[in-house]
């Protein structure tokens, strides 16, 4: 273990990074595969490998079952593509657009590029072709920016696949045992934790800044959920939407630190060429 972590200390922050990310989506994959052994006749070899290989969700019982779905609509084809190349663009062009001078502008517009690139883009059209084989994939990203409530925004708009595993294997089990509200922070919790590995031990800075950040997150869905939040409108409209924007995008800032990106993000835009 310890010549493990020197390894890991030793190689480029960012590719670090994308192991780390890795270990913990196999780790998670992993852990959704018990929900399809129970399966009466058994679950499809290929199916199976298409879900642990070929898909970021983490909905394995839908993934693998033989239910039909509906097809994707023919604007998602070229939605998917739009994003896809829209990524590129930022990562190849936006970036060098943006003077040296402003490093912390171009590594946060580098990042929004490869969000772009895959989470909106790549993910998107892996997810039609899925439908098109009749296998059920939705997107993971649901219009995030569109939400109108934190509940919205964390309940699956943003990263439904990480929505899906923390809700099936970490919140609902703790919610049985000690309520929602406990178990809705300790989820949180849980993210802070998670990004803390894959942010902060990279980068090596920034400890507790992503956890810190989740439970701003924890609090602002409390705070939604109070009766002052209900009373405020925070849950719905223009009200619901701006408190998404204050809560959940302006502290962005504390998750994807200026020693994240200056250690990681930076020298991977390096990298890649996109400078």
């Amino acid at each position: 273990m310890n010549s493990e972590m020197t390894d890991l200390a030793n190689m480029p922050a960012w590719v670090a990074m994308w192991l780390l990310v890795l270990a913990v989506f196999f780790l998670a994959k992993g852990l959704t595969l018990r929900e399809v052994f129970a399966f009466e006749g058994g679950v499809n070899g290929r199916r199976l490998f298409g879900y642990v290989f070929l898909w970021p969700g983490m909905d394995a019982r839908g993934f693998c079952s033989r239910d039909s779905v509906p097809r994707p609509r023919r604007y998602e084809y070229f939605a998917g593509g739009a994003k896809t190349l829209f990524g590129v663009a930022l990562l190849w062009l936006g970036v060098g657009l943006i003077g040296a001078n402003h490093p912390l502008l171009r590594g946060w517009v580098g990042m929004a590029g490869v969000v772009f690139l895959l989470h909106f883009g790549l993910f998107h059209l892996l997810s039609v072709a899925w439908r098109t084989g009749d296998v059920h994939a939705p997107p993971i990203m649901k219009w995030p920016g569109a939400a109108t409530s934190l509940s919205q925004f964390w309940g699956g708009s943003w990263n439904a696949a990480f929505t899906d595993l923390v809700h099936e294997h970490f919140f609902k089990p703790l919610a049985r045992r000690f309520g929602g509200r406990t178990a809705l922070v300790a989820s949180f919790v849980l993210s802070g934790a998670l990004h803390e590995l894959i942010i902060a031990v990279p980068a090596r800075g920034g400890y507790g800044l992503p956890t810190l950040y989740f439970a701003l997150q924890a609090a602002g869905l409390l705070f939604e959920r109070s009766g002052v939040g209900r009373r405020l409108g925070l849950g719905s409209g223009l009200k619901g939407w701006c408190f998404v924007a204050l809560t959940a995008g302006a502290p962005a800032f504390f998750l994807f630190h200026p020693i994240f990106v200056l250690n990681v993000i930076l020298p991977m835009l390096h990298a890649i060429g996109a400078n």
